[in-house]
């Protein structure tokens, strides 16, 4: 069923398509996503890439350096991250700062040469007091940042037998941080952002074309990091993270850039299949729910997005969509009313040629390999991949 698909991959600031560009994947150069809420410059790699636009590069540079070649990794969603400092913080700041200056100056004016003098030593201590809070460092903190995916309709309908497993040996051998509802009305699956990202570099990370473009490092400011307790090593830091005490001590600092690296060799989007430790599963029947609808969509949507649990807003969104060779023009762009269009042939077509699949079989020898006995539901930073 694969080679009757094409992927494209887009991003964007929102949800909203409209904002969305498509992805020049495995080219060095980065995309630019810029919006009130944060500056990001992205790099999307596939391995063994066959979407468009038509003439991509099949692979990158990337996945033959280390470590990515040693874990035969598949994909990766690499990017610079400045957030931005909300403007309604800025303005609250400005007010405060303005209603001081004026209580001070209607001071000088209506007391005496001794009175004045008090106000200066009263003034000199507050504005001491404003410093240290100046000082404070304002940003997202590290147990509202979140990167994961989400779905606009619900799944649980279309949800393989066994997925509960499946999740747990995500969890144990993928994220331990990974969190969410697969049965809600809109589905979602988050993890904390600081335990996600396989690489995190404070400050700009390398930008390396021999490499695939940007390029993660875990480390940067050594100060920054050892004053929130991070430590050095990526997979240590991922574990670290995982406590509350550690995402509270975290915060991505507005105006101060990040590089990010979310890569793993669990998606081969070649074969469509979900390539955890012991099994392959094929993915296009579960793929956002709507391969087993009576008339599905003519595409089919994973949406990865970076997001602020607190306040809801969303930073970036990467769509990596699947859709029939035959709704693509002959130049890569899409045919009209192919994203909202539905058809039951797309179901008869699906319905029809595809072998049998045990999934539950597949999970159980899964769960055999990693010596997991019944559902993996507890996890251990020390069962961290």
């Amino acid at each position: 069923m694969a080679d009757r698909y094409i992927l494209r991959i887009t991003a964007g600031p929102d949800y909203d398509l409209a904002s969305h560009v498509e992805i020049p994947v495995n080219t060095a150069e980065p995309v630019h996503i810029n919006s009130d809420r944060a500056d990001i410059q992205l790099n999307v790699r596939v391995n063994d890439y066959q979407g468009l636009p038509y003439g991509s590069p099949g692979t990158s540079p990337y996945f033959e350096a280390e470590p990515h070649k040693y874990n035969q990794d598949q994909y990766s969603i690499c990017f610079r991250f400045t957030p931005k400092r909300p403007a309604a913080v800025a303005k609250a700041d400005e007010k405060e700062g303005g209603v001081k200056a004026e209580a001070e100056d209607d001071a000088k004016k209506d007391v005496k040469d001794e009175a004045k003098k008090e106000s200066k030593e009263d003034t000199d201590e507050e504005d001491e007091e404003d410093e240290d809070e100046d000082e404070e460092v304002l940003g997202i903190s590290g147990l509202d940042l979140q990167f994961g995916n989400d779905f606009d309709r619900p799944i649980r309908d279309r949800l393989p037998p066994g997925f509960n497993t499946a999740m747990g040996i995500v969890r144990w051998w993928v994220d331990p941080g990974l969190d969410g509802d697969a049965y809600a009305d809109r589905p979602y699956l988050y993890g904390p952002a600081l335990s996600s990202f396989n690489a995190l570099h404070v400050g700009e990370g390398e930008f390396d074309p021999a490499r695939g473009g940007i390029w993660v490092e875990e480390g940067g400011d050594e100060e920054a990091r050892a004053g929130a307790g991070a430590p050095a090593d990526r997979k240590a830091r991922m574990k670290w993270a995982l406590s509350e005490a550690a995402k509270e001590s975290w915060v991505w600092e507005y105006g101060r850039t990040y590089a990010l690296d979310f890569f793993n060799p669990y998606l081969d989007f070649a074969n469509l299949a979900l390539r955890l430790p012991g099994f392959h599963l094929p993915i296009m029947k579960y793929w956002d729910g709507q391969g087993l609808r009576s008339t599905p969509k003519r595409s089919h949507t994973l949406r990865y997005v970076l997001r602020n649990r607190a306040t809801g807003e969303v930073y970036m969104t990467v769509c990596f969509t699947l859709y029939l060779k035959e709704d693509v023009n002959e130049d890569g762009t899409l045919k009209e009313g192919v994203d909202g269009s539905e058809t039951s042939v797309v179901a008869k077509a699906e319905s029809s040629g595809d072998e049998e699949f045990d999934e539950e079989a597949a999970l159980k020898e899964a769960a055999e390999k990693l010596r997991i006995k019944d559902e993996p539901t507890k996890t251990s930073s020390d069962d961290l991949d």
